[in-house]
């Protein structure tokens, strides 16, 4: 899939592309699991479908998501990060027991725009798993 095309709302053309980071609440490995990476990536498809998202590329690491993705512009990208962490944290929750109850996700997102680079950020989502750091874990 290509997001070098334009998109088409009912009065507008469109080419709104992100790069998005969040963690799980507590850092541990909990996506570590190919059962929740799995799910993950379903709820990921179904809310891309359901709000016309088009996600060019991911990576969900032992500790955190990386999502590469165009939003239309109707929806702010705060909304977009908030359906995203909210439906996959209550579809989660009923799919598994092995999520702990309460937040699953932290409060935070790191958010960029994609332009001109966009062939780069997307090599740097997909081999991700080749840029593991130990990040310090940070008191909550």
């Amino acid at each position: 899939m290509s997001s070098n095309r334009l998109y088409c709302l009912d009065h507008c053309l469109y080419r709104c592309e992100y790069h998005l980071v969040w963690i799980p609440k507590y850092r541990g490995k909990v996506l570590a699991d190919k059962y929740i990476k799995q799910l993950l990536r379903n709820i990921f498809k179904q809310i891309a479908k359901w709000k016309d998202l088009k996600i060019y590329a991911w990576h969900i690491g032992d500790e955190h998501i990386h999502l590469f993705v165009s939003v239309p512009p109707k929806f702010s990208i705060a909304y977009v990060v908030g359906i995203l962490k909210g439906k996959s944290s209550a579809w989660l929750k009923k799919k598994t027991k092995k999520i702990p109850p309460g937040s699953f996700w932290g409060r935070g997102y790191f958010v960029t725009t994609v332009g001109i680079n966009e062939i780069a950020m997307r090599k740097y989502v997909e081999n991700q798993q080749h840029h593991q750091v130990d990040l310090p874990k940070l008191p909550l």
